[in-house]
């Protein structure tokens, strides 16, 4: 019984060893896989992503220029980032933020208009 007594009595008075975590938020580690970044400046739409996707979160239209990432479905693999040509795909390293809705990511590249 003193035995316990010591050990509740040094839980007490010591520090908690976990975080107190809406305080302390743990920075990302320096490769840990986290959102992906689509930057459609330098796609040209080719759809190997789209291919290459295993969970089939990749939605390609070359017709409209769209590009649709469903981030539910998205395993962050990472396998997008490596298959495409033209590097318009990254992963960063940060955490997506929670919601309450699904948001699909959708990017339309505008054409300009021919003269």
């Amino acid at each position: 019984m003193l035995q316990m007594l010591k050990v509740v009595m040094a839980n007490l008075t010591s520090k908690p060893s976990t975080r107190l975590y809406p305080y302390t938020v743990r920075e990302p580690f320096e490769r840990a896989r986290g959102k992906i970044i689509f930057n459609d400046k330098n796609c040209v739409y080719c759809s190997l992503c789209a291919k290459k996707c295993p969970a089939s979160a990749i939605k390609v239209d070359r017709a409209t220029k769209t590009w649709t990432l469903d981030a539910y479905r998205c395993i962050i693999c990472g396998e997008c980032v490596n298959s495409c040509p033209k590097k318009s795909i990254t992963m960063s390293n940060e955490r997506r933020k929670p919601t309450q809705q699904k948001i699909y990511e959708c990017y339309t590249k505008e054409v300009p208009p021919t003269p």
